[in-house]
């Protein structure tokens, strides 16, 4: 049951946050809720014990504080970084937690490139009939709910939990 939770919740969530910030431009605040209490209800089974599971709440807070700096600045949105946080806690503070920030910014820049293409090209983007939500091509914001999702995806099976449910399951 704990191992098939680890292996559904955290991408279901992901993916789900990407798609309804790419369709509405919003990240809805159950999922990164569902993020958060999936994990303290993991938890108590991976064997990660008490100090473990302090840095997998440190590093939830660290990126909590550094995203309510950026969006503070107003470089980041409240869902943004509130999935971005809720996510964190699934990976601790290791190599997997840098992994995932780099992916993000990785991801999130490409994402950022391409948006400004195709909204530069928006005229003949909406000439072509081409079946895209028009929050792509007139908002000003970046939907980083999908550049969150798919670096959750990839560096999710380097993390910790994963580790764990892999080797209770053999």
């Amino acid at each position: 049951m704990i191992v098939t939770l680890i292996f559904l919740l955290f991408p279901i969530c992901l993916v789900l946050a990407a798609l309804t910030d790419l369709l509405e431009m919003t990240i809805p605040n159950h999922i990164p809720l569902a993020l958060i209490l999936g994990f303290l209800v993991v938890a108590p089974f991976i064997d990660i014990g008490w100090t473990g599971f302090g840095w997998h709440l440190a590093a939830g807070a660290v990126v909590f504080a550094a995203c309510f700096a950026l969006f503070a600045f107003g470089v980041m949105g409240g869902g943004d970084a509130k999935l971005l946080s809720a996510a964190a806690l699934w990976f601790g503070f290791n190599e997997s937690l840098l992994s995932f920030a780099i992916y993000v910014s990785y991801i999130g820049g490409l994402l950022t490139v391409l948006l400004i293409l195709l909204r530069s090209r928006s005229s003949i983007v909406m000439t072509l009939n081409l079946p895209l939500p028009d929050s792509l091509i007139s908002a000003k914001k970046v939907p980083y709910g999908i550049a969150i999702g798919i670096a959750g995806l990839i560096a999710y099976q380097d993390s910790p939990i994963v580790l764990w449910a892999l080797s209770a399951g053999k």
